[in-house]
């Protein structure tokens, strides 16, 4: 088969490798698209994976084409994402269900080959079907859209609150949608870019605030009656962002910090101060499973795509690149700023 296998930093070759061969429980999934991820990035350009050669890709899509013996959960025909992360099931954590916190585990598109290739073969219980509805680009997005509802199960999320979204990025949209599925009383979607504000809005925020005006906390107040916000979300990792967090939660509020910081993070003790005067709850929230592995985030993701609840836009992709100008796609990232949303690389034939 063909694939964009990395071999070297910087340097992504399309080329011919071995069709991987299906075994006992694994099934084999022929890709349609295959989504460049933030996490993705550093292992391309800065030395970021764990060998070489490797192929990458853990946000997929495409078609069951063989199913291994025993197989049961899906079969050839199905469309299917794929759940990345291969937990090893006995240490302690996965006894408990938090298969995100197991140290023994697999990961696809990163310890083991990924799906920036024509097929990709993964464990039955990742192989996660879709309804024939769901466009497969849309269908590649299933991973960002688990994130999203892992990070609001991390927090007991409750309707009839404030919710503030810090970060209009892919993670970002989908987590102010699964707020307003499960009965926010007003969302708003905090950002720097007019156009992933715009966007928040297409997708239905109920508000949005524009960081870079000078005003911007007192609007963002004003709009919870000076309340503010039960649940706040971080979703960009950015150290101002992080600092907005304590700023806008409200008496005993629930602030969740999903966004992964690439920079070093401190406080000033005002700014910490905030947690101890408000009794809010600080929580992490890492990847997006739970049990039955892989979990409701994924169950409940195939279900809202497919009612329509869930809702996809153009906005959230910046270009589809075929697979074989992978390399071309990485080098696009080298440009701060220039990237607003998702690369994904296709094996279609448009």
């Amino acid at each position: 088969m063909r694939a964009a296998v990395v071999t070297a930093n910087e340097k992504v070759e399309y080329q011919e490798i071995p069709e991987p061969k299906v075994e006992k429980g694994y099934v084999k999934i022929k890709v349609r698209y295959s989504g460049i991820c933030g996490s993705d990035i550093p292992r391309v350009l800065n030395h970021g994976v764990h060998f070489y050669p490797i192929v990458l890709g853990h946000e997929f899509s495409g078609d069951v084409v063989e199913v291994g013996e025993g197989v049961t959960k899906v079969k050839v025909g199905d469309r299917v994402s794929g759940a990345p992360l291969v937990p090893c099931m006995k240490c302690n954590d996965c006894q408990k269900g938090n298969y995100s916190l197991c140290k023994h585990y697999s990961f696809i598109g990163s310890r083991e080959q990924g799906s920036n290739a024509d097929y990709v073969v993964v464990p039955e219980q990742n192989a996660v079907p879709f309804d024939k509805s769901v466009p497969y680009d849309q269908a590649a997005m299933f991973e960002p859209s688990t994130v999203a509802l892992h990070g609001l199960f991390q927090n007991d999320y409750q309707g009839g609150e404030y919710v503030a979204i810090l970060g209009g990025g892919t993670v970002g949209m989908f987590t102010m949608q699964w707020a307003k599925i499960f009965g926010s009383r007003k969302v708003v979607v905090f950002d720097i870019s007019e156009e992933r504000l715009e966007l928040a809005k297409r997708l239905g925020a109920d508000e949005v605030v524009d960081t870079r005006k000078e005003d911007y906390m007192k609007t963002a107040m004003e709009l919870t009656e000076n309340k503010g916000y039960g649940f706040v979300f971080e979703t960009a990792g950015q150290v101002p962002t992080m600092h907005m967090a304590f700023e806008l939660a409200a008496n005993k509020a629930h602030v969740c910090f999903i966004g992964t910081p690439h920079e070093e993070l401190s406080f000033t003790p005002a700014q910490w101060e905030n947690m101890n005067r408000k009794e809010f709850k600080l929580t992490g929230s890492w990847m997006s499973y739970s049990a039955p592995y892989p979990g409701r985030e994924w169950e409940l993701t195939a279900h809202y795509f497919a009612t329509g609840q869930l809702k996809f836009d153009p906005g959230f992709i910046y270009k589809k690149i075929p697979m074989s100008q992978a390399q071309e796609a990485f080098q696009l990232f080298k440009t701060p700023g220039l990237v607003k949303g998702k690369i994904l690389l296709s094996n279609e034939e448009d």
